[in-house]
């Protein structure tokens, strides 16, 4: 069994409970997650299955859409609604317009400082680790960037919901801390929801129990999808069935005769390979002299 499956995670799972849950139900060892999602947050995890987990390092390059809620007036150590509460502030001040021009300034490429509750790790040990022993170290800040942002709803100056798209290392509860400071004041996340991870929604996503519905059916073949639906953000080409042995082995061909703007193509650039329409990997192009040259450099076959 090989592909990916859209859960639609829980509040109270961790992303590596349900990597553990798909593998006890599915009996396979090969399971790995796209990107953890914070224990107490809901939403879309793409669970990779098989010889999919070799897709994960393109999953890197999506995009990511939440809704979130920040509460102004605190702030906790965590930074969400969970942790300790350790500053509080008068909101009183904060204007509606404040708040739509602060969240203004935060969207385009910005730097955050990673929390010290997260997974990332400092002298191979993980910062939530560090911090539940009481500990801070320097994190250096690392640029991200706010594709959109946009104010859903804002409750009396003191809770606002809003929807935010954002690239691959975002902290939803960093951004929320970030924006309560720029207003003056405190601020802290007490929502937070994935609604989309590339083209992953919520919409097409399954529950733990839908899951275990299908399979205690033997369904399951209609709720996992196939490897390259992770990787439509590239662009494809499709090869003569001549070619598929040479492939599947890693090889090079000549795509010279084939009539393709690839050959304007950026070099080494990822491009989806297919043969006959089965799906072979992902391949680099690059444009030697008179000849443009596919390269494989991953095969998932």
């Amino acid at each position: 069994m090989n592909g990916i499956i859209n859960v639609l995670k829980p509040p109270g799972m961790t992303s590596h409970d349900i990597v553990s849950f798909i593998r006890k139900t599915f009996n396979m060892k090969r399971v790995g997650h796209t990107g953890t999602l914070d224990p107490n947050a809901a939403g879309v995890l793409p669970i990779c299955i098989g010889k999919a987990t070799r897709v994960v390092e393109y999953f890197d390059d999506f995009k990511k859409v939440y809704r979130a809620e920040l509460t102004l007036g605190y702030e906790t150590d965590t930074q969400d609604k969970y942790g300790e509460i350790i500053g509080r502030n008068n909101i009183s001040n904060v204007t509606s317009d404040d708040i739509k021009m602060v969240f203004e300034m935060f969207r385009g490429k910005t730097t955050q400082i990673p929390p010290m509750y997260s997974a990332l790790k400092h002298n191979g040990r993980k910062l939530y680790e560090l911090a539940r022993e009481g500990k801070t170290v320097e994190r250096k800040p690392r640029e991200i960037v706010i594709h959109e942002i946009s104010i859903l709803r804002n409750y009396n100056n003191k809770k606002i919901l809003f929807d935010v798209e954002c690239s691959k290392g975002t902290y939803i509860r960093t951004l929320c801390n970030d924006i309560g400071r720029r207003l003056g004041t405190l601020g802290c996340m007490t929502f937070l929801l994935r609604s989309k991870v590339g083209d992953f929604s919520i919409v097409n996503s399954y529950t733990i129990e839908e899951i275990l519905k299908y399979t205690n059916i033997s369904r399951l073949d209609n709720i996992i999808m196939p490897i390259d639906s992770a990787l439509k953000h590239y662009d494809s080409i499709n090869l003569h069935e001549r070619y598929y042995d040479i492939l599947k082995n890693g090889g090079k061909v000549d795509i010279n005769n084939y009539s393709h703007d690839l050959y304007n193509r950026d070099l080494q650039k990822r491009i989806r390979v297919y043969c006959d329409n089965a799906f072979i990997g992902i391949g680099l192009i690059n444009k030697a002299e008179d000849n443009t040259i596919l390269k494989m450099d991953k095969v998932f076959i």
